[in-house]
């Protein structure tokens, strides 16, 4: 068995969770998401928590198991309070603009890079070197961040490029030291 599979999951008030045979779906004040469960899993709930069960002892089934719970969680954190990824970037001319539902980032490239934001997604651009992309699926907000990323990933030498927030680069020396 998981040990993170074992920990009931706590329901907040104002969340609705609703199960029909192995579809999961949640319900809560920022919005509705939807989860097809494995067929080793098994939910119940008591009271204010829902506790998660797997039918099989392997560990193949222990790791889904854990798996579905942290899911679960995930999803009720995600109609509660939603999730944030921040991205800075970092270059001479580098800039992020929002413009309806294209992100337009220009990054030294011959052309514009235009970035189609999803329909669950909102992203902004406080700064011209930052954008904040904030949703309520854990999963497609840590997509969209990867494939904005993925567009200029920072390099080594100078550091330009896009980032998380946060994130340290370890730059290379160039030329100079190799002799």
């Amino acid at each position: 068995m998981s040990r993170i599979g074992k920990k009931p999951i706590i329901i907040p008030n104002n969340v609705k969770i609703n199960v029909v045979d192995r579809d999961l779906s949640v319900e809560g004040p920022k919005g509705k998401l939807e989860l097809k469960l494995h067929p080793f899993i098994n939910i119940q709930t008591k009271d204010s928590n829902i506790i998660v069960s797997c039918d099989s002892e392997s560990k193949s089934a222990g790791s889904i198991h854990g798996m579905s719970r942290t899911l679960i969680s995930n999803m009720i954190k995600g109609v509660m309070e939603g999730f944030t990824k921040e991205l800075e970037i970092v270059g001479v001319g580098f800039r992020a603009q929002v413009q309806a539902n294209i992100l337009n980032l220009k990054l030294g490239f011959s052309h514009d890079v235009k970035f189609p934001i999803p329909e669950d997604i909102k992203i902004s651009c406080p700064k011209q070197n930052q954008i904040v992309i904030t949703g309520i699926d854990k999963i497609k907000v840590g997509e969209v961040a990867a494939g904005i990323r993925r567009i200029f990933p920072p390099e080594p030498y100078k550091g330009k490029g896009i980032r998380y927030v946060g994130e340290y680069v370890r730059k290379k020396l160039g030329k100079v030291v190799a002799k």
